[in-house]
């Protein structure tokens, strides 16, 4: 007679990062959670609308009691005083130039000195790791007035190189990308690389810098919007014919009088590059964040 054997019982393999974010989304969300977020939502959207209402309105709108909520008719003629007013377009397109460039560059310069800092034994390594991270405690006032002589010396004064060139790599951008590699490749893997014959450059392009797509989103989106609302800096180094958006919102802000109409349908111009970057990175973004929130 043959003995029925029971059939073994299924093995339960680790959860994954996702199912364990799901889960803990689970235990933590409740009707008190959603209301603190609806709560936080509320206060960090509110300006961008009530700037908005503003812009669509007479001047008049800013002084009323009680405060104007809701959009009126007015925008496409405040947008078209601004144009007249000052040399917006030039002010944007300025912007665009001195963000993107510095975008694109500091997230590429970074992405590679991460991974040379993570990856790359070299001599001396932690010592230039260490000094370049204490640069940030250097504050950005002290270095002004040598940086200001130095634009001159080029010739560049008045011009946007000027504000582009400082800030082409940041020390920041390569500390956080270090961090993110040290991570995120085992080291087999580099090293399965360089026994197929890649050599330092190749690994890099082929397998870091597909790896490091989420966290290069990420520090993308920082220094976009830190570039875009730079202030101090353009203020000192360009002229006022050759403005960024936010020097150019500082001029229609001075005077005798201040036109807050006008001054908020110009910020509104403004905000919509910043909107339209994370719009279209908004997933790859929200996943670097994922990913390192859940990594373990």
């Amino acid at each position: 007679m043959t003995a029925v054997l029971d059939p073994p019982a299924p093995v339960r393999r680790p959860a994954g990062p996702a199912v364990r974010a799901r889960r803990l989304a689970r235990r933590v969300a409740g009707p008190w959670t959603y209301a603190a977020l609806i709560a936080v939502l509320a206060g960090s959207a509110f300006p961008v609308y009530w700037s908005f209402v503003v812009s669509s309105q007479t001047p008049d709108a800013i002084d009323r009691v009680p405060p104007v909520l809701v959009p009126g008719g007015h925008l496409f003629a405040n947008i078209a005083r601004v144009f007249d007013t000052t040399d917006f377009a030039l002010a944007l397109t300025n912007s665009i130039v001195v963000a993107g460039t510095v975008t694109v560059s500091v997230v590429f310069f970074s992405t590679l000195a991460g991974f040379a800092f993570a990856k790359l034994k070299f001599r001396g390594r932690n010592v230039l790791l260490l000094l370049i991270i204490a640069t940030q405690a250097i504050p950005t006032e002290l270095g002004i007035i040598p940086l200001y002589l130095m634009m001159s010396e080029f010739g560049w004064a008045g011009q946007i190189h000027a504000v582009i060139v400082p800030g082409l790599v940041t020390a920041f951008g390569v500390f956080f990308m270090r961090q993110y590699f040290e991570r995120a490749i085992p080291d087999e893997l580099l090293e399965a690389g360089r026994m197929d014959g890649c050599h330092s450059l190749r690994l890099f392009w082929h397998v870091a810098l597909p790896a490091a797509r989420p966290a290069a989103a990420v520090l993308g989106l920082f220094t976009f919007m830190q570039a875009w609302n730079d202030f101090f800096w353009p203020l000192v180094v360009l002229v006022p014919e050759n403005p960024t958006v936010q020097t150019a919102l500082s001029t229609l802000a001075s005077g005798y009088t201040t036109d807050y109409t006008l001054v908020l349908t110009a910020a509104t111009i403004g905000t919509v590059p910043v909107l339209a970057v994370f719009l279209l990175f908004g997933r790859q973004i929200v996943g670097g964040i994922m990913s390192g929130a859940v990594k373990g």
